[in-house]
């Protein structure tokens, strides 16, 4: 079956709204035989990583850039899944009160160094999350799912 990896850093009540969309939509009962696999960026590893089909990316935006758990998972899994991994299709989302710009350039730089597959622009929400918002981020992690079957 094939594995979607979710790997968030969720620390607010914005950023779990949207985490929680995510899921729902990899589960979405259109989207069948997928298995889905919830992980925090602090304690995914490189074994989650090499055992996952595809990968959903979230993120707060810190000081215009990543979350340190977010770059401390890529620290950790870039070489060891940098060959590996080449051409897996992925998906972020990334929630700051202010610009995102620097965060969205940096997901885009360390997967294009991973040669990842985006599936998609980078979801990015500013401010408090909206049914808009919910719904991108739903449709973010059924499409991603969707890509791996």
């Amino acid at each position: 079956m094939p594995r979607l990896l979710i790997v968030h850093h969720t620390p607010s009540p914005a950023m779990h709204e949207l985490f929680e969309a995510v899921v729902a939509g990899a589960n979405d009962p259109e989207v069948a035989g997928v298995e889905v696999v919830r992980v925090p960026a602090l304690s995914a590893t490189a074994s989650d990583v090499l055992a996952a089909d595809g990968f959903v990316l979230g993120t707060p935006v810190n000081i215009g850039y990543v979350s340190g758990a977010l770059k401390h998972f890529f620290d950790t899994v870039y070489y060891p899944c940098l060959d590996a991994t080449r051409g897996r299709p992925f998906g972020a989302y990334v929630h700051g009160n202010q610009g995102t710009e620097g965060a969205v350039r940096a997901i885009r730089d360390i997967t294009t160094g991973l040669g990842w597959a985006p599936v998609g622009e980078t979801v990015s929400i500013t401010g408090a999350p909206d049914r808009a918002a919910r719904e991108r981020c739903y449709e973010l992690g059924g499409v991603v799912a969707a890509t791996i079957v």
